[in-house]
């Protein structure tokens, strides 16, 4: 009797530990940062703030991931090298696999060990699925946010930071819920899609969040981003960021995002608006 009340006592103490650590957790990196661009051209304020979330230009060691990107462009990315090297910096390795089984070489993640920031190019992010979940690389990425770095990405590099992948599909990213769906997961119960306005996608994230409630969903326009730490995140960049959420849908309530408006499934944040991602509401 007395070892039953001793093991029913240890897993009411664990079950309490995991409430308490599942009610008390940051939805975004409890350290660093991560910076998330929706396509496009990236303007110098996105590129700067990503640079000083770095260390900056002197001290930045940047990783560069172009795995999301075509078999003939992968191992390279010159446009990002380019411009971070017109920048100042001078610590950058780009990294680059398709085979899980390299990712969890020691080997292959020494450049992340000393990295400050890492930067996803766009592409197709199952193949950022393939190559890196569950890997030593992932674990390594979230020790850069943990040293207080950052990770960056845009278009599938945006979305694969995400918890939940839209888009994921392997047959095509018109299809949002497809045969790839497990993110990274850096911030999470978040899905993230990207191009938004600019290719007219501002009403596919509704069903989504309608069949999936407990999800957040974020849109990000391009030419813009959203900068988070811990559970809240602001708004960078040229255009504007659509929040999905299923009481939103629901209810469609007026004004909240501050600006007047009839109500509707979504709404828009813009440049400097902050937004709690823990209550789900924007910061006045």
């Amino acid at each position: 009797m007395k070892q039953l009340f001793v093991l029913s006592f240890f897993f009411l103490t664990l079950i309490a530990g995991k409430i308490s650590a599942q009610t008390s957790q940051f939805i975004g990196p409890e350290k660093g940062a991560l910076i998330i661009v929706g396509g496009g051209t990236m303007s110098p304020e996105l590129w700067n703030r990503f640079v000083e979330l770095a260390g900056g230009p002197a001290s930045a060691d940047i990783v560069i991931i172009p795995t999301a990107g075509e078999d003939s462009s992968a191992s390279s990315a010159p446009r990002e090298k380019e411009k971070l090297l017109s920048m100042g910096v001078k610590n950058i390795t780009i990294l680059h696999t398709r085979d899980p089984k390299v990712a969890n070489q020691e080997t292959f993640v020494a450049p992340l060990r000393k990295a400050t920031g890492v930067w996803f190019v766009g592409g197709r992010h199952w193949r950022l699925a393939d190559s890196y979940l569950n890997t030593l690389a992932q674990k390594e990425f979230n020790a850069v946010l943990s040293r207080g770095g950052v990770l960056g990405g845009t278009s599938a590099g945006a979305t694969i930071l995400g918890s939940f992948m839209v888009r994921g599909d392997t047959k095509g990213n018109s299809i949002m819920v497809g045969d790839h769906t497990q993110g990274l997961d850096f911030i999470h119960n978040v899905t993230i899609d990207q191009h938004f306005l600019r290719r007219n996608r501002q009403f596919d994230l509704i069903d989504v969040i309608k069949s999936r409630p407990e999800l957040l969903g974020i849109a990000i326009d391009e030419s813009t981003a959203i900068v988070v730490q811990q559970n809240t995140f602001d708004v960078i960049g040229n255009s504007y960021v659509g929040i999905y959420e299923a009481n939103q849908i629901a209810n469609s309530t007026k004004y909240p995002s501050g600006q007047n408006s009839t109500g509707g499934p979504f709404y828009f944040l813009g440049k400097g608006q902050k937004f709690d991602l823990k209550t789900r509401k924007v910061i006045k």
